[in-house]
């Protein structure tokens, strides 16, 4: 049975692929969601939440009230908050930033019981263009660093409620797994000249082993050294390092609506509408990062447990073999 260590090109980061812990798509266990009844993101509750900062709703409604198809308000109970003012301050050795910064919840759809396997591509759009809007909205605070745009479905994944829905969180400074990233890809740049994931598309198209989906732009893949049984990168075949520029690009869009449609309908088939993290990688307020970093969405199933020895090591143990995940992902598509 297969047992190697794979390195990730970018991060540097060593994963270690054990086929003989492998378990089929089915054999995975899943946490039964417990029904509720009541829903503060439903059709009809806007009263409940905070007033929303945006939405897409019916010619004639008011802010607030019913008649909408996409909302997005402030978390109720923020990580961060932009009333606060932002400071630094340093206690001896040590350093800390006042809870500055924007949290916000993207309600994805008026139904309660729906996910994006079974959202039509015009509803998709309509999302993606929430995430653009209030991205380019929030990026105007010269305090903000840094904007993760994150989807947590399914009690396993840390979401606290079923509604669909997405959050934004700005904050001050770089995230450290996005410092990683863009230090990893900062390095390969300077010793070859040439963005490290578009050398990955490359490759990953040249060898026809894990991808999963392509577009015109963009590539659905499983990465050489996945963390996770069944991660997921979906990328822009055309080098961007700025997630935000699509905004300009409506047919990029469209077709990154129409990739997220395809990809969960198997991704929920196979896998049974496991839960996920869906987590979009995108380049700071910084400068300098255009030639070689490049956004991207990572999604990772929920359907394994991270336990002592990766919390000791820094080391993730894959169960599924990424081109084993990729076939199995891409059929019938």
């Amino acid at each position: 049975m297969l047992k190697e260590l794979r390195k990730d090109p970018i991060t540097r980061r060593w994963v270690i692929i054990s086929k003989e812990r492998a378990k089929r798509p089915h054999e995975f266990e899943k946490t039964v969601e417990t029904p509720i009844n009541f829903c503060p993101f439903d059709y009809g509750n806007e009263s409940l939440t905070p007033p929303e900062v945006l939405s897409f709703r019916n010619e004639g409604t008011k802010a607030n009230e019913s008649g909408w198809w996409v909302r997005v308000v402030p978390n109720k109970f923020p990580a961060l908050d932009d009333k606060i003012d932002f400071e630094k301050k340093g206690e001896g050795i040590y350093d800390k930033i006042t809870g500055y910064g924007y949290h916000e919840v993207v309600i994805e759809t008026p139904e309660h019981n729906t996910n994006f396997s079974k959202m039509s591509v015009n509803q998709l759009k309509e999302i993606l263009w929430a995430y653009l809007k209030r991205f380019n909205e929030i990026k105007k605070d010269s305090s903000i660093k840094y904007i993760q745009i994150f989807k947590n479905s399914g009690k396993d994944s840390g979401a606290s409620l079923s509604h669909p829905h997405s959050q934004i969180i700005a904050t001050p400074i770089v995230p450290f797994v996005i410092q990683e990233e863009l230090e990893g890809a900062s390095q390969y740049f300077k010793f070859k000249e040439r963005c490290v994931y578009c050398d990955i598309i490359d490759e990953e198209i040249r060898l026809k082993q894990r991808v999963v989906y392509k577009t015109e732009n963009f590539i659905v893949l499983e990465p050489y050294a996945s963390r996770f049984p069944y991660e997921t990168w979906i990328l822009p075949l055309n080098h961007s390092h700025d997630f935000s520029s699509i905004t300009d690009e409506p047919l990029l869009i469209n077709d990154l609506a129409n990739v997220l449609n395809v990809f969960f309908k198997r991704f929920d088939e196979i896998l049974e509408n496991p839960p996920f993290n869906l987590v979009l990688h995108t380049s700071p307020f910084i400068q300098g990062t255009n030639e070689y970093y490049h956004w991207h969405i990572e999604i990772i199933p929920r359907i394994s447990n991270i336990a002592g020895f990766e919390w000791g090591t820094g080391f993730h143990i894959n169960s599924v073999l990424p081109e084993f995940a990729a076939k199995e992902l891409k059929k019938g598509l």
